[in-house]
């Protein structure tokens, strides 16, 4: 089900660059947004030039995020390659202001569903968590700071208008992944389960997140149970419930909304 999404997403992406972005040299954010630049400057197809500059990133990606998160970014990866080769380069409107605010619109759709069920779009956005993870640098900075190189090249390379349409489009595409996938939002999740050893060592080989256990006993059964307590995004609920199901199908798992962390977020990078 989450590959059919991501794939999804993929061709939603797609269809915004080859039928709003592309055809007026605007670029998007990322890697797929070089691809596009490259694209335009040399006779490579920009599907194809988009798998081979994820390609290092993903290899990157496995070894830093897990086997989880780069199997649906690859898929994404290959996807969204395919669907920008095969989708025609064909604007539908001859409003660049129109094509600017649609195609970001659309973009950003794609992108946010992507991300919800635990994939990237490559690129960046994997080089954006691992540089998170190893400093107090967000990831919405990162990506935004990277982005805007993205654009002073347009706009060296092409005219200032270009890059002016191109920081339009990847401002309303970042608005848009924000409404979509509400990666921002912290929650605490506590796990009841009979499988508690093995649910936390997955978790701490595949989550980059602390946890907290103890034990409790079931009231009506006094069945002896461990209780595991995290602070996750959004972004990483499904995959901890996957991790969890797993190793026990009746374990109870309870979430809520966490206001404020105070503390450390996340575990060592060296753990």
């Amino acid at each position: 089900m989450k590959n059919l999404v991501v794939v999804l997403g993929s061709l939603i992406v797609a269809f915004a660059f080859n039928c709003f972005l592309v055809p007026f040299g605007i670029l998007s954010s990322g890697i797929s947004g070089i691809a596009i630049l490259l694209g335009l400057l040399t006779p490579f197809n920009t599907g194809v030039l988009n798998f081979l500059l994820n390609l290092p990133l993903l290899v990157l990606g496995y070894y830093k995020l897990g086997k989880t998160i780069t199997i649906n970014t690859l898929v994404c990866v290959a996807s969204l390659s395919a669907f920008l080769y095969i989708i025609p380069e064909v604007a539908i409107t001859d409003n660049m202001l129109l094509s600017t605010v649609f195609g970001g619109g659309i973009g950003g759709l794609g992108v946010g569903l992507i991300l919800k069920y635990s994939g990237t779009s490559g690129g960046l956005d994997i080089i954006a968590i691992i540089v998170s993870r190893a400093s107090s640098f967000s990831i919405g900075l990162l990506l935004t700071g990277m982005n805007g190189i993205i654009v002073l090249i347009s706009g060296f390379i092409f005219d200032w208008e270009i890059a002016l349409y191109t920081m339009l489009s990847i401002y309303i595409t970042g608005k848009m992944i924000d409404t979509v996938f509400t990666d921002h939002v912290k929650l605490t999740m506590q796990i009841v389960t009979t499988k508690g050893q093995e649910i936390r060592e997955e978790l701490i080989t595949s989550i980059y997140r602390g946890i907290t256990m103890s034990e409790g006993y079931g009231g009506y059964t006094q069945e002896k149970k461990d209780i595991l307590m995290m602070v996750l995004t959004r972004y990483e609920t499904l995959h901890v419930k996957d991790i969890v199901r797993k190793h026990d199908e009746n374990a109870f798992i309870n979430m809520y909304e966490t206001v404020e962390v105070d503390g450390k977020f996340h575990r060592n990078i060296e753990a």
